[in-house]
């Protein structure tokens, strides 16, 4: 009985403890917060500063901002799917995911067109060259969580593996997820710290 009693206690301990990935996601995940309350912070001293300019949010940035939203919500169901072993909602969940993901990238690029048609460049001082910087980091994170997709999804339609670990996808639906609050915080920053 109590052989039996230590190892549900080792199975309960093992439990309580991180992931070591997840961890290291968290540690990262800190940093790139750090780095852009630092550029947001930087961005509301500056806006003091004379000679500055302010300009009108794309409407493609709108649409971006719902279509983030739209793939983190397809995400989880995706997770969700995984997790009941319904593998073939699984992928059709992740693959939307991607799309919008795509999407999302493409409506970015959509809206800082507009902006640099309009004649918002890097020339002189204003919020469209914070607005360049920020995003455009963004969209970085967004494209490394595409490709944490885009191989997640093509490990999904592969017959040689059939892992039903959920910690790959759960690193990714993090990582997602909070690529997705990060710009919702960045779109209303850019919205109301005028």
């Amino acid at each position: 009985m109590t052989k039996q009693f230590e190892e549900t206690q080792i199975l309960n301990d093992q439990r309580k403890k991180i992931h070591p990935h997840k961890f290291t996601l968290w540690i990262a995940i800190g940093s790139i917060v750090m780095m852009f309350a630092g550029l947001t912070s930087a961005y509301v001293v500056k806006r003091q500063q004379p000679g500055w300019t302010n300009l009108d949010i794309p409407q493609a940035f709108w649409f971006s901002t719902l279509t983030i939203l739209v793939s983190s919500l397809t995400l989880q169901l995706s997770l969700r799917a995984f997790r009941e072993r319904a593998i073939k909602l699984f992928r059709r969940w992740l693959s939307i995911t991607a799309v919008l993901g795509l999407g999302f990238i493409t409506l970015q690029a959509i809206g800082f067109y507009a902006l640099w048609s309009s004649g918002v460049t890097f020339h002189g001082s204003g919020e469209g060259q914070f607005l360049y910087v920020i995003a455009g980091l963004h969209a970085l994170h967004v494209l490394a969580g595409i490709i944490a997709l885009i191989v997640t999804l093509a490990k999904a339609f592969s017959q040689k593996i059939r892992s039903y670990d959920p910690v790959p996808l759960e690193l990714v639906c993090t990582f997602w997820h909070f690529v997705d609050f990060l710009w919702i915080y960045l779109f209303i920053f850019f919205l109301w710290i005028r």
